[in-house]
């Protein structure tokens, strides 16, 4: 249900965007690990929560009535937006999307590590198109984490290494 490549950045993140952070264990297990998020945010004075699902019904239908059980609002603003006009967006606006994890013909260990720029999400396009992927990853087809933003003030200062088995691979961050 979760994305697990790069996480433990997001704390990171919260930061640089000025936002409180609360971490959430879980050992990821199916149908547990909604139970545990449930559990951490049962105790927060909130109205609501904001996801970035795109299509994922497992995942939208899931958040749903966890905010349904706790009576709090499930926000998805990016449902059903187009692939490329997300990534179009995303590029755009300023984004820097770091792609830390590959899993699909045509994606090598070129693309971990590196940051989207308008010229790089042509080549991506291109790829998809050709290898019939979605260009937004939304099929497990690459991992990304957001780097910089015009919300966050400042950039991720990141070491990581790259594990590649020749198929597929991801970061490590250290």
């Amino acid at each position: 249900m979760f994305q697990i490549p790069g996480t433990s950045m997001v704390e990171m993140q919260a930061k640089l965007c000025g936002c409180d952070w609360l971490a959430v264990t879980t050992q990821g297990i199916q149908e547990e690990e909604i139970s545990d998020l449930e559990s951490a945010l049962a105790t927060l004075d909130i109205d609501g929560i904001v996801s970035g699902a795109i299509r994922s019904d497992y995942q939208k239908t899931r958040l749903e009535r966890m905010c349904e059980r706790l009576g709090i609002k499930s926000f998805t603003p990016l449902w059903h937006q187009s692939s490329e006009s997300h990534m179009d967006g995303l590029v755009s606006n300023g984004f820097q999307v770091m792609i830390t994890g590959v899993s699909s013909e045509g994606l090598t260990d070129e693309w971990l590590g590196h940051v989207l720029t308008a010229e790089s999400l042509l080549r991506l396009k291109s790829l998809a198109a050709k290898y019939r992927f979605n260009v937004d990853g939304e099929g497990g087809e690459y991992e990304t984490l957001v780097v910089a933003g015009p919300h966050m003030n400042g950039i991720l200062d990141l070491q990581f290494k790259t594990e590649w088995d020749g198929i597929r691979g991801h970061l490590i961050f250290q």
